[in-house]
């Protein structure tokens, strides 16, 4: 019997509508995962339900009013739009879309590709990079969707792809468009992550026990979060020819007093105009698709700070999106890790 592949691609998710109440229900439903603020359950629910949601949900509101387009959340258009062309170019496999918070969901995703009777489901998360926070979250829900089950199918969690050659590919050509010779100083804004977490993650008693103990990736760190961001921006770089002088590996997005994943990318360009450096390129690679950490926290928020601290020009290198590039690479990313199933039987 010919085996019926499944693919279910996640993405982070995002408020149904850029209101307070959307986005209060976001952050509640967001914030309260114990991966990604992992305090026990009470304090937890506590800060988020008490002060973090309340609180935010307003001018969080308004920075989505910001990011919104016509037909809605980039994030979720574009993930709509990557799952309609990966079925054109990958017809073995039935695809569907979910988000890990908020809609559509990922129990619907996970129950649509039951319905049709999958005998093995892929799931391929849209983050790079894996973070317990992120990846780690995703593998969880889906164990848990599928506890319930009589029936449960062969799974294959695709863990991160940081390095493979065609998300590399992908980000580099997406540089490309820009006069690479004009700029300054390139910068490589990942999110971050409470160094807590990284500690947290690390089995080898490695993490932070000496400076740039990122930079290399090894047995010790192969699953830290910061070590794959660096591992990712380096291959970047050495796909455009750049020399270590010429970048800047860096991390933004950090919530509450405690110490995140340094260095935070608001210093790293405040420094550069000490160096001289006016002409900026920034690039995300921990985002595949447009959403408020890209077009807003560093488009404009970082950019307008920047200008008028007296820089020339702060680009950002588009976000993958719908663009066929990233589709194919999504592709040859999941028949390299789970392969086709043309040829099985």
């Amino acid at each position: 019997m010919k085996r019926k592949k499944g693919l279910l691609v996640v993405n982070l998710g995002t408020p149904d509508a850029p209101s307070r109440g959307a986005v209060y229900r976001y952050l509640k439903e967001f914030l309260t995962d114990g991966r990604v603020i992992d305090y026990p359950w009470l304090p937890r629910n506590l800060l988020v339900r008490g002060i973090i949601a309340p609180f935010r949900s307003g001018s969080s509101a308004k920075l989505y009013q910001r990011l919104w387009t016509p037909e809605g959340s980039p994030l979720k258009i574009y993930g709509y739009q990557v799952v309609d062309e990966l079925r054109k170019i990958m017809p073995d496999y039935t695809i569907e879309l979910g988000m890990r918070y908020q809609s559509p969901s990922m129990e619907s995703a996970v129950e649509n590709l039951l319905a049709q009777n999958v005998t093995d489901i892929v799931v391929f998360p849209m983050f790079p990079q894996y973070a317990s926070a992120t990846t780690g979250s995703v593998h969880e829900e889906v164990m848990r969707i599928l506890k319930t089950k009589q029936n449960i199918p062969n799974v294959n969690l695709i863990n991160s792809y940081h390095d493979h050659p065609a998300i590399i590919d992908v980000f580099a050509k997406n540089a490309q468009q820009f006069d690479l010779d004009s700029y300054d100083h390139f910068i490589f804004s990942f999110h971050g992550i409470p160094q807590r977490q990284l500690r947290k993650a690390d089995s080898c008693n490695h993490c932070l026990k000496k400076e740039n103990c990122c930079w290399t990736l090894s047995q010790d760190n192969q699953f830290c979060y910061s070590a794959q961001c660096h591992g990712t921006a380096q291959a970047i770089a050495d796909k455009l020819g750049f020399t270590r002088e010429q970048y800047t590996i860096s991390f933004q997005s950090r919530l509450g007093p405690e110490q995140w994943t340094q260095p935070y990318t608001s210093k790293i360009i405040e420094e550069q105009l000490e160096h001289g450096h006016k002409k900026l390129l920034v690039f995300s690679p921990a985002f595949v698709s447009d959403c408020l950490e890209t077009t807003i926290e560093i488009g404009y928020e970082y950019k307008e700070e920047f200008m008028e601290d007296g820089g020339e020009v702060l680009d950002l290198v588009p976000s993958l999106n719908a663009d066929p590039k990233w589709i194919n690479a999504i592709k040859d990313i999941v028949y390299d890790y789970a392969g086709s199933t043309a040829s099985m039987v």
